[in-house]
């Protein structure tokens, strides 16, 4: 347990990368969408490469201490497919207003660091039997509901952060570098993020402190969570994790970052760029995270 303020610190900059982006959304003189698209490839490719070469290894050689070997297998597949079926769950249960993800048009983002710029036009019909335009968000509507909408994102979001602080902080806390390489991925997955809760919610209020504050709090279910697993492991462990407590942990953290990776990051990726650029950004993201493991050995 010598290494809980250090899971706690991953935990809490991961969660951070969402006040990164409303800060990029804000801040920044033009939004690099090609950027994005391929920090979020990049992401993909750690979660995906990390998740089936280290984390469900580690989760198996847990469960065949307690379970023995094939019984051990059995159950650390199932842990896989739990992560994902929990995380599935909260989609269901709790869907974003709009994919959290999905890419915002320069001229929706143009008045979020420059004043002068034109709002986008939120009440006059559109011609085409009053639908958006392709690959843009459908502003049209009256604040009260873009307020809804944003806060609604933000809630989503930090529901669906809280598992993801509560598998940083378990496995940092096991083994720190793979914590290390698990809450890199989850930051750069928040920062767009961060951009969708601000968008909407600077548009319904005008408060530019307002939408960084609910994107930056959005992003703070993240320690929540790992909070919530220290003070599991503290009341009902004595602060010494079981192997099966460890094994169930990491087969399930293994299917929520697959979920995550194939629902989220990738489709964005996708979104965000031109040719290859996701492709480029998760081959790269798996060199890097497996060059890492390499070094580490």
């Amino acid at each position: 347990m010598s290494n809980i303020w250090y899971a706690l610190g991953l935990t809490l900059l991961a969660g951070l990368a969402t006040g990164v982006g409303s800060a990029i959304a804000f801040f920044a003189k033009r939004t690099d969408y090609r950027f994005l698209s391929v920090a979020t490839g990049f992401s993909a490719g750690v979660m995906l490469y990390v998740s089936f070469v280290e984390i469900m290894p580690k989760g198996l050689a847990a469960l065949t201490i307690p379970y023995g070997e094939r019984l051990g297998h059995w159950i650390n597949t199932g842990s896989f497919f739990g992560g994902m079926a929990l995380i599935g769950l909260i989609d269901t249960l709790v869907p974003a207003a709009k994919n959290p993800h999905e890419t915002h048009s320069e001229e929706e983002t143009a008045p979020l660091h420059d004043a002068a710029a034109a709002w986008p036009v939120f009440d006059t019909a559109d011609p085409l039997a009053g639908e958006a335009r392709a690959g843009s968000h459908d502003h049209r509507v009256d604040r009260s509901r873009l307020a809804r909408m944003g806060l609604f994102t933000a809630l989503a979001i930090a529901i669906h952060n809280f598992p993801e602080g509560l598998a940083t902080f378990l496995a940092a806390l096991e083994n720190p570098s793979l914590g290390a390489a698990i809450a890199l991925a989850i930051a750069l997955h928040n920062i767009p993020e961060g951009i969708s809760v601000s968008v909407p919610i600077y548009y319904a209020t005008g408060d530019r402190r307002k939408a960084f504050a609910y994107s930056l709090l959005s992003g703070m279910a993240e320690p929540v969570g790992a909070g919530a697993a220290f003070l599991a492991l503290t009341l009902l462990t004595g602060g010494a994790i079981p192997p099966q407590v460890m094994g169930l942990t990491f087969g399930g953290v293994a299917g929520i970052m697959v979920y995550i990776s194939l629902d989220e990051l990738l489709p964005t990726s996708k979104a965000y760029g031109k040719g290859h650029d996701s492709l480029l950004g998760l081959v790269s993201g798996m060199i890097v995270m497996a060059l890492s493991l390499l070094l580490m050995k």
